[in-house]
């Protein structure tokens, strides 16, 4: 009788979970974490920041989906993301741990990994019909929200006694720039060739905007998530228009059969595509990530994509999202979210503001454009606004906030294009004012 109420309550705690891991395992990867750091011999390797990474995400996202009123604004991405920048800075996390991560996130390239998994798990499973409309919608939508968004937020910043080259160049264009590695690195390189200021100050100056940005629109997704649960007819729940939405219930974990030998060769395809990347960069100097977007985009269109890989990228889809984005946005705090940058335009109110108006403009602009083209406004708006957001890894926090990992493919379009189109104009404007 003993042996039974023991097993039962087993049986209980095993049901028990932090993310989709039994209370019982997590439980043990604490004590070997904890043993590992005590008596500092934690592996700096992939082995060990990946360790490290799952501990503490599942935990922190569990916190964030608890806490009032933050669970409605992408609160666990919030937590996730943010709060392990907060520890960096303060040196409230194991040194060992920070190296580990530090290393993995900035050695191996484990966010374009994530990203093409995704896109190519994504597109592969989507509507042919759905991705030939709505690519098209998307990019004319990006270009009225850029012009937009530098008016709007050009024109609050001068409002706030900023001047008008202070608040386009140096606030509302690093914002769309498309991230720091091509937006704000670019950016500080070309305005550092057009006048006389270092351009390692320059980007410190700019990067601060980009975080904020990128902060501002994963709250703006978590409460645009919100409005599509009030409101179902405005929200195609990772869908831009209609189509035939079989796909989505699969991405959305709904029944599917899984099949692993299919899973592994949409994997391999992705891989081989971003690798094809890699070289085309190397002949022309077109990054990697969007020569994948438009190979399977392409392939995709065109019919070319097999019945049996587009049933793969619904498994790898789903695993990407459940097992890897909340291990990789604690790798992004960590390595990539420098807390000192965003304290620096808390302090800072007419910027402060300004970001805030920009971001907003995106959203809104997004919104009401995508619904009079016939889209639904949330996910467009959702999409969209990445392109407020810090390069990929703010594309990864917006569409985790707003539970539309299945737009990556248009938030890359957003971030990418968005980025390109903004760090040219940017750069050639004030080429004609200095």
């Amino acid at each position: 009788m003993e042996e039974k109420k023991q097993q039962t309550f087993f049986e209980k705690v095993s049901k028990l979970k932090i993310g989709f891991i039994p209370l019982p395992i997590y439980l043990i990867l604490v004590v070997v974490y904890l043993l590992l750091t005590v008596n500092k011999i934690m592996p700096n390797d992939m082995m060990g920041a990946i360790g490290v990474m799952t501990l503490f995400s599942f935990i922190l996202e569990e916190v964030g989906k608890h806490i009032p009123i933050l669970n409605s604004l992408g609160g666990k991405v919030l937590v996730v993301t943010f709060l392990p920048s907060f520890l960096v800075y303060k040196s409230w996390l194991p040194e060992s741990s920070i190296e580990t991560v530090t290393a993995f996130m900035k050695n191996n390239n484990f966010l374009s990994f994530f990203i093409a998994l995704l896109i190519v798990g994504s597109i592969c499973s989507m509507n042919r019909k759905t991705l030939l409309k709505a690519s098209s919608r998307i990019i004319l939508i990006l270009i009225i929200c850029d012009v937009v968004g530098a008016l709007v937020g050009t024109g609050v910043g001068m409002l706030l006694g900023l001047s008008a080259f202070e608040a386009f160049f140096f606030v509302v264009a690093p914002i769309m720039a498309g991230g720091v590695g091509e937006g704000a690195l670019p950016l500080s390189i070309g305005y550092a060739g057009l006048i006389a200021t270092q351009q390692a100050d320059i980007f410190a100056s700019i990067l601060p905007c980009v975080m904020l940005g990128s902060l501002v629109a994963v709250i703006f997704a978590g409460l645009l998530k919100k409005l599509g649960e009030k409101h179902p007819e405005l929200t195609g729940n990772g869908q831009l228009i209609d189509g035939d939405d079989e796909h989505l219930d699969n991405l959305k974990g709904g029944k599917v059969d899984v099949d692993i030998e299919k899973m592994l060769v949409t994997g391999v395809l992705a891989i081989t595509l971003y690798l094809l990347g890699v070289w085309v960069n190397h002949v022309i100097h077109l990054p990697a990530p969007i020569v994948l977007l438009v190979a399977v985009m392409g392939a995709k269109m065109l019919g070319w994509i097999p019945k049996d890989i587009e049933n793969g990228g619904h498994s790898l889809y789903s695993l990407t999202v459940k097992g890897i984005t909340p291990p990789l946005l604690f790798g992004v705090g960590v390595a990539m979210t420098p807390w000192g940058s965003l304290v620096k335009v808390f302090t800072h109110v007419p910027m402060l503001i300004t970001i805030f108006a920009t971001v907003l403009s995106i959203v809104l602009t997004a919104y009401f454009v995508g619904k009079a083209l016939g889209m639904y406004p949330v996910d467009t708006a959702i999409a969209v606004s990445c392109c407020s957001g810090q390069g990929g890894t703010g594309a990864l926090a917006i569409l985790a906030a707003g539970d539309r990992m299945e737009l990556m493919p248009f938030a890359q379009v957003s971030v990418r294009l968005g980025g390109a189109m903004m760090v040219t104009t940017a750069i050639f404007l004030m080429s004609l004012f200095v």
